[in-house]
């Protein structure tokens, strides 16, 4: 029997239930054959469907995570406009992290940015139509501390973030220091900081 309320049954204010996962992102590109190269090489993915107007691509055990639809008289993405600001994608450390931003580098694609917020370290692209695109570690193992620094003082005084370089964190690991340290924001580091940070990509 199903249980599924009847209007009526509900109180004025329910809570909605919450979905279980975010399955995919739909773009809409002038140049579909562009991006369907760059999303399979930026993701590591593979083409499950493609048709001359639309492409579905995944990485993983869905069915598709990347959908692009060909609209050939759309004009280029305004920063100036309104909409969606960027699309994020977690690795399971930061070695992968680091390791995806390395072969990506080799393939041409180079970041934007490359940020330390605080919950997480990450990196940040551009896509062929200008989208922004990050790639991310969490900083913390336990979403729960990650929950709670975002509460503290230091995430309120810089929500923002502290830059750093992927290349000095390869060359600090391949030395010995561990993920943790690095992970670890440096908030005394402000300048750069705020210098990095006016412009959010």
């Amino acid at each position: 029997m199903s249980t599924i309320p009847s209007l009526s049954s509900l109180p004025s204010n329910p809570k909605v239930i919450s979905p279980t996962t975010l399955a995919h992102v739909v773009l809409q590109t002038p140049q579909l054959e562009k991006m369907r190269h760059f999303y399979t090489t930026f993701l590591g993915g593979h083409v499950v469907h493609s048709a001359p107007f639309l492409v579905f691509i995944t990485y993983d055990e869905e069915h598709h995570r990347i959908a692009l639809l060909s609209q050939p008289h759309i004009t280029a993405k305004a920063p100036s406009t309104a909409g969606l600001h960027h699309i994020a994608f977690t690795f399971p450390n930061l070695s992968a992290l680091l390791t995806a931003y390395m072969q990506r580098k080799k393939h041409g694609i180079e970041p934007a940015w490359c940020v330390n917020h605080g919950p997480t370290s990450s990196i940040y692209y551009k896509d062929p139509d200008g989208n922004s695109i990050e790639t991310q570690v969490d900083n913390f193992e336990r979403v729960e501390d990650a929950t709670e620094y975002m509460k503290g003082p230091a995430f309120e005084k810089n929500p923002i973030g502290v830059a750093f370089v992927p290349e000095e964190w390869i060359e600090r690991l391949r030395n010995g220091e561990s993920e943790e340290a690095l992970m670890q924001r440096d908030d005394k580091d402000l300048e750069r900081t705020l210098l990095e940070g006016d412009v959010i990509v």
